[in-house]
């Protein structure tokens, strides 16, 4: 049996069946005492980093680093989430004053907002939602969308563009 990675064979065992029988054997009886004796595995990437800066915590803004990416932000603090909702939105914190935090939001605005207001750290999911292809003019009818008539084409009595 290989002895790289993780898995270190038990002190007694020569071969795979002994060394499955003897992890299952330590699994049932002894519980953890098998796996207590092997090597534990390197620290991730979010164990060195505290536990407000994790993606999808939701935390108020004044606790959210500068420069964070944040999206489902709220306005007033325990309104629930307004801002920055859409598929493959958010908004980056830009400072942070002591009772509100400055955010720039999707469109390019920046807003001013209570710093006890939560956000969610990350972006929404799903970024190429608005980049998809409509094979049929029925598709966009189906997605509430009804069709766009040019003022030139209507007579004068409908659209202020329309007749000539």
């Amino acid at each position: 049996p290989s002895t790289s990675g993780f898995l270190r064979p038990a002190q007694n065992a020569h071969t795979y069946q002994d060394l499955v029988h003897t992890a299952n054997k330590g699994r049932v009886e002894g519980g953890s005492q098998l796996a207590a004796s092997w090597p534990r595995p390197p620290a991730t990437r979010y164990e060195i980093l505290d536990r407000n800066s994790q993606i999808g915590n939701c935390i108020p803004l004044a606790d959210i680093r500068i420069g964070t990416w944040v999206h489902d932000i709220e306005c007033n603090p325990g309104q629930g989430a307004k801002l920055a909702r859409a598929a493959g939105t958010f908004a980056k914190i830009m400072k942070e004053p002591a009772p509100q935090c400055l955010v720039r939001l999707p469109s390019g605005v920046e807003k001013l907002i209570d710093s006890r207001c939560r956000a969610t750290i990350g972006i929404v999911s799903n970024p190429n939602h608005g980049a998809r292809k409509l094979r049929k003019a029925g598709q966009s009818r189906w997605l509430g969308r009804r069709p766009i008539v040019r003022g030139v084409a209507m007579n004068p009595v409908d659209h202020p563009h329309g007749g000539g």
